[in-house]
């Protein structure tokens, strides 16, 4: 996945700028219509497993937020377009799987980060600044191809 957002998002990581969740929504907030100080305040709790609580990876769920994004919803029915975000969600999580096997920071980078010993070691490891930023890239990648169609 090397489209201009997926590097976009993966500079954004590498860089530490942010957390994993901020690196992908903020990619593709601009063009979905919200401004991106907004996108980053939204995301900040999502990075590192949800705040560190072996949670969603970040990238999973700043992915999730810019499909949703994507598929307006209208005050009259606010459902219309829950499925189609489902779908692409689904669409989503499949392909991330296949790409790296799992969707949760345990699974992701093999120390669980709910567990202060184990987050002492996922950051001692680098994982953050080797594995992350490749998440975070394939994450903006797969979503720039989902809503391309």
């Amino acid at each position: 996945m090397d489209s201009d957002k997926a590097k976009t998002a993966y500079v954004k990581m590498f860089s530490r700028q942010m957390n994993c969740a901020q690196a992908v929504f903020s990619t593709f907030s601009g063009e979905l219509g919200i401004e991106s100080n907004i996108a980053l305040s939204i995301a900040q709790g999502f990075g590192g497993g949800m705040g560190h609580n072996d949670g969603m990876c970040g990238a999973v769920t700043g992915a999730y937020m810019a499909l949703g994004l994507s598929q307006k919803a209208s005050i009259d029915n606010p459902r219309e377009n829950i499925n189609k975000t489902y779908e692409l969600m689904n669409e989503f999580n499949r392909r991330f799987k296949k790409l790296h096997g799992a969707l949760n920071c345990t699974g992701l980078l093999g120390y669980d980060l709910s567990q202060p010993d184990e987050l002492v070691k996922a950051r001692d490891s680098g994982v953050f600044n080797t594995k992350c930023p490749e998440f975070v890239k394939d994450a903006a990648g797969i979503i720039e191809d989902l809503l391309k169609k």
